[in-house]
């Protein structure tokens, strides 16, 4: 090109012609490789978006805006300003790119800072977009590198934009400014690389500085000196399992310690918590259960608290421990976040690490003030918290009290939740107090006399009653007699004969006994023929008029 343009000289000493030619030499270049080039803003359209940047005599470039606006989107070039943009050609009008030229200068930086020992260097970067080739990836520096798709070891079908990747330098081009990576040469590399440096940072036991490369719901990855280790979530912290994302993000600096490497897998496993002393070996010299200490609401779960009790340590509070209230339906109705609460220690596991707290222990039962205020007989009113097939439990406030079907009703086939729904408010008789098991009994049925009872108004001991037969048991027969079901024993069927009986049946019997208390009646038809024959003799006397033993005797001579 240089005697081509010698000879054209020769032909004419016109220093335009001269120029003309100079600059068609620099467009060939610029068309081969494409160049780094001084132009200067001639003119900016805003309402079409780009500039005209001239690059050499009367070559012109169109220079879209967006490439030199700053994050408040001003302009920072204007007309006549000289500008470095970077020239390539595409069709017959150069493009030039002002970002594309401050790449190619960190690229020029990053060639030099590397030197002649640049083969097999590690990077790492993001991959920024896709071209013909392969994929452009641009490291935390702005530099750009080159990755084939043959060295990618990436899927041809797969969107790979913002994936982060590391690579090793494979080759760089100085005059193009040029750096090109290889992922497959990398995993060659760092796989022996990463055994061989696992098994010193493991053999050494020593605490290293860290870079959070990645969270996860699992756990952190760390790079620690050259290599990568997974730092699982309960190795965090002494508190146990906790979530990664609210203690670390990308790019924080930890200290850690490696604990184990998996050759097979590939796998380092670290741990925050090994470089920090065991909090735990505190808690067993200063704390004791019973110990009543003051703690910071961190985590409120369905099932219960987790408190901090500070020395890096968590207490967890039982939903069951939070109120002597049995019917807490979630912990948040009692507690809020970093709300400063006094528990009790109820628990404490160091070879589990466990350690439980209870709020609610910290104050009086509700059983014991009750029992302070209250006695056996006396009338309470209450609400129906529970319904069950045996009866209801009626909250009196704070505790609970079981009202007993059978304490409910007279008749036995009644039943609570057949009268009552839950939220009823009912009164009840205090029926007994069990202090020993904290329960409390109740009855309602104290308001209405029972069956017993208004029998007895109407019979006594001895009065003959009849009534037809509605039960058979082994033990004896229950026969109906106004409303009551009264009891005749086997043994006191006589004459009857048991076996020739049969429901319906009428049977005629004497009362034995009332127990109003016990709502129950016994009859007897043995006692029967025993009453008619003493009603016989109390006749036959009552008819009788009196006589003495001589009138007697008399009669007799």
């Amino acid at each position: 090109m240089n005697k081509e343009l010698e000879s054209l000289g020769s032909h004419s000493e016109s220093k335009e012609f001269q120029d003309y030619m100079q600059e068609y030499m620099q467009i060939e270049e610029v068309e081969q490789k494409g160049a780094l080039r001084e132009g200067v803003v001639v003119s900016i359209n805003e309402q079409e978006g780009y500039a005209m940047v001239s690059v050499g005599g009367k070559t012109e470039g169109r220079l879209p805006l967006s490439e030199i606006r700053d994050a408040q989107g001003r302009l920072l070039f204007g007309v006549n300003d000289t500008i470095q943009v970077y020239v390539s050609l595409k069709g017959e009008r150069p493009s030039v790119s002002y970002k594309r030229a401050l790449a190619f200068v960190k690229n020029q930086e990053k060639i030099q800072a590397l030197g002649a020992d640049f083969k097999d260097k590690v990077v790492e970067g993001k991959v920024a977009r896709e071209n013909k080739g392969g994929y452009i990836v641009v490291d935390n520096e702005g530099v750009e590198y080159f990755l084939s798709k043959a060295q990618s070891s990436l899927k041809r079908d797969a969107k790979h934009t913002g994936k982060h990747i590391k690579a090793c330098i494979s080759a760089i081009d100085p005059e193009n400014a040029s750096i090109s990576i290889s992922r497959k040469r990398f995993f060659d590399v760092y796989s022996k690389y990463q055994h061989e440096q696992s098994q010193k940072l493991v053999e050494s036991g020593a605490i290293y500085t860290g870079v959070v490369k990645s969270v996860t719901s699992f756990g952190v990855f760390v790079e620690v000196e050259g290599v990568e280790g997974l730092v699982h979530y309960t190795e965090i912290t002494h508190r146990g399992s906790t979530n990664p994302a609210k203690h670390f993000k990308e790019g924080d600096l930890v200290q850690v310690k490696a604990l184990s490497y998996d050759e097979k897998k590939k796998r380092l496993l670290l741990s925050i918590k090994a470089t920090m002393e065991d909090p735990w070996e505190e808690i067993q010299a200063k704390l004791k259960v019973g110990y009543a200490i003051k703690v910071v609401v961190n985590n409120i779960e369905n099932y219960g608290v987790f408190v901090d009790i500070g020395n890096d340590i968590e207490g967890f509070l039982h939903i069951s421990e939070i109120s002597w209230n049995k019917d807490v339906k979630h912990p948040s109705d009692y507690l809020e976040l970093n709300q400063e609460i006094d528990v009790k220690i109820i628990e404490i596991d160091s070879k589990n690490r466990r350690l439980r707290v209870s709020l609610k222990q910290l104050s009086d039962k509700p059983f014991n003030e009750f029992v302070s205020k209250h006695r056996v007989g006396d009338v309470i009113e209450g609400k129906v918290a529970t319904l069950t097939d045996f009866g209801a439990f009626i909250n009196l406030g704070g505790v609970d009290g079981l009202l007993h079907n059978k304490d409910a009703f007279w008749e036995s086939d009644q039943k609570c939740k057949e009268h009552f729904k839950v939220g009823d408010v009912v009164k009840t008789k205090i029926l007994k107090i069990d202090k020993d098991n904290e329960k409390i009994s109740l009855e309602m049925k104290y308001s209405q006399p029972s069956p017993t009872e208004t029998f007895s108004q109407k019979h006594r001991v001895g009065d003959v009653i009849e009534g037809k037969i509605v039960g058979m048991k082994d033990f004896g027969i229950f026969v109906s007699v106004e409303g009551i079901d009264v009891l005749i024993k086997t043994e006191d069927l006589y004459p009857l004969k048991k076996e020739e009986l049969k429901m319906g049946d009428v049977v005629t019997s004497v009362v034995v006994a009332i127990e109003k208390t016990n709502n129950r009646v016994r009859a007897s038809v043995r006692r029967l023929e025993r009453k008619r024959e003493q009603d016989q003799l109390h006749a036959f006397n009552a008819g009788d008029t009196k006589m003495t033993l001589g009138d007697k005797l008399s009669g007799k001579f």
